[in-house]
Parts: structure tokens; C-alpha cells; sequence
């Protein structure tokens, strides 16, 4: 990578999803990178005992295809700072980093580490976060537990395992359902013994500009399925939405999306006043957000996305000629009041 960071990749999902399998492969497999897989040590399913021998007291040992198994045992930040020092002394020689988080945990804490801590922020780029979901259980573990939504939420691209266990509209229905949740993760089905270990890594998930750039779609899908589906997918596709789904369950999942359009420009100091606002009241329910704004005074886009209470933006492109000057931004977050949103956004417009 040109910038020099090292990229990092946040993997999380549900128990028994298949993190261990995975993780494995990428320690094991001769896949010819180095990689350092940073494992969070309170995990439930520890692929410690399968790989590492336990006993020993270094927290990092070196893998006979060049990668690095490393446990955290105390802070996340100072793991990642660590690495990073000894890398840049010549001590360890990895490509990349791979967090797993444990089974239940909310990864926001684990991407905010990316953005709040500048020797941290300094050395990495944080590449996506990757969930995986066992497709055999996953509408009981979204049913019963937060966590398990939230995940699905932060997810920048979703890895639906154990599919050959359930039939195809069993599979058919769990992927609508996520859609719903989260509109801009893309969802490719995986069996860890063949997914090629490029569609895992250096997808650029969260850096929001290559998305664009390339996709500039990708919230074209997000408005279809987020079209009038605040309130439930219980009823009846009566206005014409783009769901061509056959089974209407009834899940009213609290993890949600949103789209919010507009072609007049933002005033810049109104809408930097609302999301101020609206981060500190709204900032733990909101798991990702991400746009493109069209700022009154620039003749570039900006590029703005955060996770929980922490947000960013950046000048990105100009934009090109004769190109729709539009905002675009996606919310997704815990049962985020959409009408005030969409009405504070709408006053901030120049």
C-alpha cells in the first residue's frame, strides 16, 4: 500500500459462526502474506489450544507460513502500538493486521481505537469489518441478542457461513432480513475451507471515497429496501417498493437503515451544529453513518462517516462535470428516530 499504513481488518461474529475456522486458515494456510492476527484472549471459542502451545509466556509467536498469532491480554491499543514498534525496529515483519473480536462483543469500541488514538491512527488504516454469520442459527441469535444486531449493523461486508445446513429459502429469507439491517454490507455465502483469502482482505470498506468512486450506486439499493420499511416488513408491499420478497416475516429488527437525500448544498455550520447535536444524544445508538455532501463554498464532495460518537470528514474529489451535485448519506443505527433526522438535515440545507 502506497500510504504506508498497515491495514487493518476487524472480524467479528456470531458464536459458532466459523471466526475460529477462518482464523486458522489465515495462521496455517500458505497463502504468502504475513499477516498478524490479533486475538482477543476472552474469547469463547480460543484457537489458542488448537494452535498455540499455551504454556508459553510471549504473547506473540511466529507462524511457519510467516504469520503472527499475538493474544491480547491487556488493552487492544497497546497491542497494535506494540506491534507497530517492533515492526518499525525490524523485530516482527507483517503485511497486515486481523482483530477478532469475541463472539458477543460490540465491535465500535474496537474501530473507534482506529480513530481516537494517534499512535495507533498513525500506523493503521482500518480496511473493513467483516461479520460472519452462521446462516443454521442466525434468525434465533438476532432474535435473542443485541449484540448479534449490532454486529450485522457495523458490518462492511457479511460472510454468511454453514449454508450448505439449511435450505435455500431459509437462506433467501435471512439474507432479505439483513438487507434490511444493513443495506450497504454486501453478502457473499462461504465455506472457510474455499473462500479465497483476497475477498477478505483490502476491501476498502470503510474508506468510503474508493466505495464511491467505484459504486457510486451503492445507496441506489440502500433507498430500495430502506423505502417504507421503518415500521416493520409486516405489511403489504401496497407502494410499489422494490421487495420482491415471497415470505413477509414479521422481524422488527431495531438495527435499521436509512438513506437521506438532497440536491440544494449543506450550510456548512448548520449541519456541523446538528450532527454535533445529534451525536451527542443520538451517538450510542448510532453504529455507522457514512455520505458524500455537497458543501455550499467547495467545489469538492465531502466525505464524511463515523461510528458511534466519533465522526470524521474529508475533502474528497471535485466534483465532475456536468455530474448531479447531490448529498448522500446512510445511517444505520439502533431504532434511530428517522423524522428528526431527516427534518434537522433538511434545515441545515443552504
Amino acid at each position: 500500500m502506497s500510504t504506508g499504513l498497515i491495514p487493518a481488518t476487524i472480524l467479528t461474529g456470531f458464536l459458532g459462526s466459523g471466526k475460529t475456522t477462518l482464523l486458522k486458515r489465515v495462521l496455517t494456510e500458505a497463502h504468502g502474506q504475513k499477516i498478524a492476527v490479533i486475538e482477543n484472549e476472552f474469547g469463547e471459542e480460543n484457537i489458542d489450544n488448537d494452535i498455540l502451545v499455551t504454556e508459553t509466556k510471549e504473547q506473540i509467536i511466529q507462524m511457519s507460513n510467516g504469520c503472527i498469532c499475538c493474544t491480547i491480554r491487556e488493552d487492544l491499543r497497546e497491542t497494535l502500538a506494540d506491534l507497530a514498534r517492533r515492526r518499525r525496529r525490524g523485530e516482527l515483519d507483517f503485511e497486515r493486521v486481523v482483530i477478532e473480536t469475541t463472539g458477543l462483543a460490540d465491535p465500535g469500541p474496537v474501530a473507534q481505537t482506529f480513530f481516537m488514538d494517534d499512535e495507533v491512527a498513525e500506523a493503521y488504516l482500518l480496511d473493513s469489518i467483516l461479520t460472519l454469520v452462521d446462516a443454521r442459527h442466525a434468525d434465533q441469535q438476532l432474535d435473542d441478542r443485541q449484540e448479534a444486531r449490532r454486529q450485522v449493523g457495523f458490518a462492511d461486508r457479511i460472510f454468511l457461513s454453514k449454508t450448505d445446513l439449511v435450505d435455500e429459502a431459509t437462506i433467501e429469507a435471512l439474507s432479505h432480513r439483513l438487507k434490511h439491517m444493513n443495506p450497504r454490507a454486501p453478502q457473499q455465502r462461504v465455506h472457510f475451507g474455499e473462500v479465497p483469502i483476497a475477498q477478505v482482505f483490502d476491501l476498502r470498506g470503510f474508506n468510503l471515497n474508493a466505495k464511491l468512486e467505484i459504486d457510486p450506486d451503492f445507496l441506489a439499493e440502500a433507498d430500495a429496501h430502506a423505502h417504507g420499511h421503518d415500521h416493520g416488513h409486516d405489511h403489504d408491499h401496497a407502494h410499489g417498493e422494490a421487495c420482491d420478497h415471497p415470505h413477509h416475516h414479521h422481524h422488527d429488527d431495531d438495527v435499521k437503515s436509512f438513506v437521506f437525500r438532497a440536491d440544494r448544498p449543506f450550510d456548512p455550520a448548520k449541519l456541523e451544529d446538528f450532527l454535533g447535536s445529534l451525536v451527542q444524544i443520538y451517538g450510542p445508538r448510532m453504529l455507522r453513518y457514512k455520505g458524500v455532501l455537497h458543501m455550499r463554498g467547495t467545489d469538492r464532495k465531502v466525505i464524511f462517516q463515523g461510528v458511534h460518537q466519533l465522526m470524521g470528514s474529508d475533502l474528497g474529489p471535485k466534483w465532475g462535470e456536468g455530474e448531479a451535485r447531490q448529498s448522500r448519506m446512510v445511517f444505520i443505527g439502533l431504532d434511530l428516530p428517522r423524522e428528526v433526522f431527516q427534518q434537522g438535515l433538511e434545515h441545515c440545507l443552504a
